[in-house]
């Protein structure tokens, strides 16, 4: 049984601001890990993404910074991408709030001149992406003298994303005395050199990977052109029972819905820019069967575990083939099989083939056009 927060030590302040937004038990590393990082511990655990790690490293960090020195950055966590700086933002905004801590995401593609007049104003915890820290460093309009806290989220995407020197880079600027806590899906090569070199006595907290195989899962690979791309997915859904679509960005979720509601298809969009109300108001809908389909960005798609999902559709095709998994790991739940269907634009096809070289699959590449009979019957697919 999960144990509340307020078991594991959590300040009332803290405890008041995550029922706010209805957190009240317990995830699995959060029990694990929250006692430890509150005592001051360096924390090394190992988690898959949906797992509630944000928060296992987000209250500890609030928590013994709120009665920290005001006006320097306290706090340095550090993610491999935009879209996830802004989620742990938005998951530890309340917490900051609460105890009177301002914050900052800082990545590349954003305005740099706004960032730095923010970072001026005073900031205690900055969630940022690698490269831009490094930009802000060397300009010197942000110093890591004073970081109490360090975090490393989805330590094992950085490194996949070839980020690890440039992570090096920034810890070996903290040279004062300082708790890290280092939360990634795999802790083997880079990551362990990582722990090893930059973290003190860590304590080791894991949680069962529950991750599906390959194996457990249909995998279509359909050849669309771009605009009878929605046209494609609409049919699929009418044939399916429940279908979770990935878009890699907000915008696209909202365009595709936009085109499935005219398409007859019932589907709403969940993404960073919905309130919470909004995104939990979708996914109870689509739990219950009231809506045909999901279409999320990787980012707001963590943490959500529907049952009997029998369709994953990648209207766009994943960046690397642990986020297809990811993905595709909404259908095939509890034992069951799922299909995973990619729609592969013609500029898209050298990307896909790397994709299935790092799956291990060899799959063709098949052309359909919207008025084709076996999207109404995805088995007929598999031969």
């Amino acid at each position: 049984m999960s144990r509340k927060f307020a078991d594991l030590g959590v300040a009332p302040a803290l405890i008041e601001a995550l029922a706010e937004r209805g957190y009240e038990d317990a995830f699995a590393i959060q029990e694990l890990s929250i006692e430890d990082a509150l005592a001051g511990r360096d924390i090394c655990g190992k988690a898959q993404t949906g797992s509630g790690k944000t928060l296992a490293f987000g209250i500890p960090v609030v928590q013994l910074l709120a009665d920290a020195p005001r006006g320097r950055v306290q706090a340095l966590i550090l993610v491999p991408t935009r879209e996830l700086a802004n989620q742990v933002m938005d998951e530890l905004a309340p917490l900051c709030d609460a105890v009177g801590l301002r914050y900052l995401a800082v990545y590349g593609g954003a305005d740099i001149d706004k960032q730095i007049r923010s970072i001026e104003n005073g900031v205690e915890v900055i969630v940022a992406t690698p490269g831009r820290m490094i930009d802000l460093l060397e300009r010197k309009v942000v110093s890591v003298a004073d970081v109490d806290k360090v975090v490393l989220d989805e330590a094992d995407r950085m490194a996949d994303m070839g980020f690890m020197p440039q992570v090096e880079w920034i810890l070996r600027r903290i040279e004062g005395e300082h708790q890290t806590l280092l939360f990634s899906a795999t802790l083997d090569g880079a990551i362990d050199t990582l722990v090893t070199r930059y973290q003190n006595d860590p304590v080791k907290h894991e949680v069962e990977n529950k991750e599906v195989t390959v194996e457990q899962m249909t995998h279509i690979f359909l050849t669309v052109h771009r605009m009878d791309r929605s046209k494609v997915v609409a049919n699929i859904v009418k044939s399916s029972n429940r279908t979770m679509i990935f878009c890699n960005t907000k915008r696209m979720c909202d365009r595709l819905s936009g085109d499935l509601a005219d398409l007859g298809v019932n589907a709403e969009p969940i993404h960073g820019d919905l309130r919470q109300r909004q995104r939990e108001k979708a996914l109870g809908k689509f739990s219950k069967g009231e809506i045909q389909a999901l279409v999320a960005t990787d980012v707001a798609a963590r943490g959500i575990h529907v049952d009997d999902v029998d369709v994953v559709i990648h209207f766009d095709p994943p960046d690397d083939h642990k986020t297809y998994l990811h993905r595709s790991g909404r259908t095939a739940r509890a034992g069951g099989s799922g299909v995973a269907v990619t729609m592969v634009l013609w500029d898209q096809e050298l990307e896909v083939k790397r994709l299935q070289k790092r799956l291990g699959l060899d799959i063709a590449l098949v052309e359909v056009f919207s008025n084709d009979e076996r999207l109404e019957n995805l088995a007929s697919w598999i031969s």
